[in-house]
């Protein structure tokens, strides 16, 4: 018996994860390459564990802050300062429980059942996840693939809102494709918003794994001060976080208090000692992150540069983030393509379904990791594709 009929439709919706799928597949394969999931192979700094460590050893086991504690969210201030040249009062930062949970606070902050969020696609799918559960409608805009690499149409955004829209979402620099909004298109769809009266969700995760410059365009740099805009960021990418769970919102002062009670009936907060390890990351943390971008630029490099040569390959070289969203000629079926690279070539990839019907036909590969790890793979699949093709 199936207690399945009695569950909430919104629950049932929630689709499985195809990059789970692979992961699960390859997951104990020996010496299997895997570059299917969005991070690195170093575990977190010393400088950053020991700091939670010392906090946990200190006793800050109890009930903290539930908008963060003070010296993080100043901590952010500074990160603020440092990298985008701005200064935003401390009240304007929000600590969550992982970036997934300020998306999450997000989307119950401007949408009902029944309403519409625009997401452009491919698209890392865990924002669609999360405003089916939420009850929403996730609606896909496709970007475009062409000799330029990928665009958005911000015509094609704007025809695709209706009176039950309520917010774009926006991940620039994008997972899986690389494309990065320019301050132009950054402009265009905040002009969009504001004439439709629509929220933007504005997804900088990777706005410092950036290659044409110190960081990527952000609504940050067109905006005014009561533009309807909600920051979603985290601390698992920059810092090698992925485990932690720790993001963070910067939103307009007067939604604070409306986020601090959405924090208290989820999460009630982030533990005290493991924002003591995020503080470190902030504050001595920069070093760590200039080179992990370096090894990250190199890797894309290689990998474009090696299967620019292959045959029956297309893809676009990313501008940002840190994965290689590329086609292979004939390919229909992503999903048993990522399974049988991992039973012929022994790497893992994450399938471009995974990411929308707009990536149909495409893998993504993660090239965040050891330079010989990305090569050997790299190798790997391209005589899979050869011989897939021969």
């Amino acid at each position: 018996m199936s207690l399945l009929p009695y569950i909430q439709p919104a629950a049932a919706r929630a689709a499985a994860s195809g990059i789970i799928a692979a992961v699960n597949y390859g997951r104990e394969r020996p010496g299997l390459i895997p570059l299917w999931a969005g991070e690195g192979e170093l575990p977190t700094p010393a400088f950053i564990s020991d700091a939670a460590a010392k906090g946990l050893r200190d006793g800050e086991t109890f009930y903290t802050w539930q908008r963060g504690i003070p010296d993080l969210r100043e901590a952010l201030v500074r990160y603020y300062q440092r990298h985008f040249g701005m200064t935003f009062p401390v009240d304007e930062l929000i600590v969550t429980s992982s970036g997934m949970h300020a998306i999450q606070m997000a989307i119950q902050l401007v949408a009902a059942g029944g309403d519409d969020l625009l997401y452009l696609s491919p698209a890392w799918p865990n924002f669609a996840g999360a405003a089916t559960v939420a009850g929403a409608n996730p609606i896909p805009v496709p970007l475009t693939l062409s000799g330029n690499g990928w665009t958005l149409d911000v015509e094609r955004l704007e025809a695709a809102v209706t009176p039950r829209t309520r917010a774009i979402f926006l991940n620039s620099p994008c997972n899986p494709t690389g494309w990065t909004a320019d301050e132009a298109t950054l402009t265009a769809v905040l002009d969009l918003a504001r004439r439709k009266g629509l929220w933007i969700i504005a997804d900088e995760i990777y706005a410092l794994f950036y290659y044409d410059g110190t960081r990527a365009p952000s609504f940050l740099d067109v905006m005014e001060p009561e533009d309807r805009i909600l920051f979603v960021n985290s601390f698992s990418k920059n810092w090698a976080m992925t485990g932690w769970r720790i993001g963070w919102l910067r939103v307009h002062p007067s939604l604070g208090p409306t986020f601090e009670n959405l924090i208290q009936y989820s999460s009630s907060g982030v533990a005290q000692f493991m924002q003591r390890g995020a503080v470190a990351a902030l504050d001595f943390g920069d070093d760590f992150i200039r080179e992990q971008v370096e090894q990250a630029r190199k890797g894309r490099d290689m990998v474009c540069t090696e299967l620019g040569r292959a045959r029956h390959i297309r893809f676009a070289v990313p501008q940002g983030a840190f994965y290689l969203f590329f086609a292979v000629e004939g390919l229909e079926n992503s999903m048993e393509a990522a399974f049988e690279i991992i039973d012929k070539a022994n790497v893992g990839l994450a399938p471009g379904s995974a990411f929308g019907a707009a990536g149909e036909g495409f893998l993504r590969l993660c090239f965040h990791r050891r330079l010989d790890q990305v090569e050997e793979a790299v190798h790997r699949i391209a005589s899979w594709v050869e011989a897939r093709s021969a």
